[in-house]
């Protein structure tokens, strides 16, 4: 596998006969990120597959194709969200607090690890939520404490109910909305393009919609709608990243992984503001 302190845009642009700027647009415009980033990309992903299946670290370091443990570290812990021996692990040593809230959209799992909110999933039966966070982090140290007493939560509930009540919408000014850094943290884990599409959407105002076409437009890869759809469909926490802003070219809905109706009404509710 080819390193990437050897990989250039370059070398690559010789190999198939383009030039180098004519690679990155053409290859941007097709997949939604540059060369480099798809070989980190698929370099992350075999790496995550081998420690899965319990291949010693060093040994998924290398075989990923990473030069030297130092490679992962700078990069790929930050898209795992986690140290490569903590992912592997199945979270194990990282901790998570989550507590289920009511709220006025219904009950909401609200899991925080120290970076920020990693997930708000939103469902009426309380323990297919607790589920769904203990798969994705099976030996992490999750701890389900009191939202209302718990000092790390806490803000971080209160923060996460006001968004879900709609105040976010009412509290921000529609035209620094689109440049606005949210208020709360969050600790998003997911490949480069999707944290593009997620940092994409967070900047769409309230009661704005954007197609799927659109927002791959917008990050420079007008071909990319299906991906933009699927990293919208991978978004794990709602409301704050802000999935249900983005609808089909045709104006309907699309998509929604927490339903349709839920979609319309949010949709609806900051229209109306």
């Amino acid at each position: 596998m080819l390193d990437t302190d050897e990989f250039t845009a370059t070398a690559l642009a010789e190999a198939v006969g383009l030039a180098p700027t004519v690679l990155q647009r053409r290859f941007r415009a097709r997949f939604g990120l540059t060369p480099a980033e798809y070989l980190a990309q698929r370099k992350l992903g075999t790496l995550k597959t081998a420690l899965r299946e319990g291949l010693d670290v060093s040994a998924a370091l290398y075989d990923a194709g990473y030069g030297s443990p130092s490679r992962v570290y700078e990069a790929g812990a930050a898209k795992l969200g986690m140290t490569p021996a903590r992912y592997r692990a199945g979270g194990a040593g990282e901790d998570i607090r989550w507590s289920i809230v009511a709220t006025a959209l219904g009950p909401a799992l609200v899991a925080a690890t120290a970076r920020g909110v990693c997930a708000i999933e939103l469902g009426d039966d309380e323990d297919a939520l607790a589920r769904k966070l203990r798969d994705e982090f099976p030996q992490a140290a999750l701890s389900r404490v009191d939202a209302g007493r718990d000092e790390f939560l806490a803000p971080r509930v209160r923060a996460v109910a006001e968004a879900l009540a709609g105040g976010s919408a009412r509290l921000r000014n529609r035209d620094a909305a689109s440049t606005q850094t949210p208020t709360l943290p969050v600790d998003l884990i997911g490949t480069a393009f999707q944290k593009r599409v997620w940092d994409a959407l967070m900047k769409i105002p309230p009661g704005e919609t954007r197609s799927y076409a659109e927002l791959a437009a917008d990050l420079g890869a007008p071909n990319a709608a299906r991906a933009v759809a699927s990293a919208c469909a991978h978004n794990r926490v709602a409301i704050v990243v802000p999935c249900h802003r983005v609808i089909r070219g045709d104006g309907s809905l699309g998509g929604y992984r927490w339903g349709l109706p839920m979609k319309r009404m949010l949709l609806e509710r900051e229209a109306a503001v």
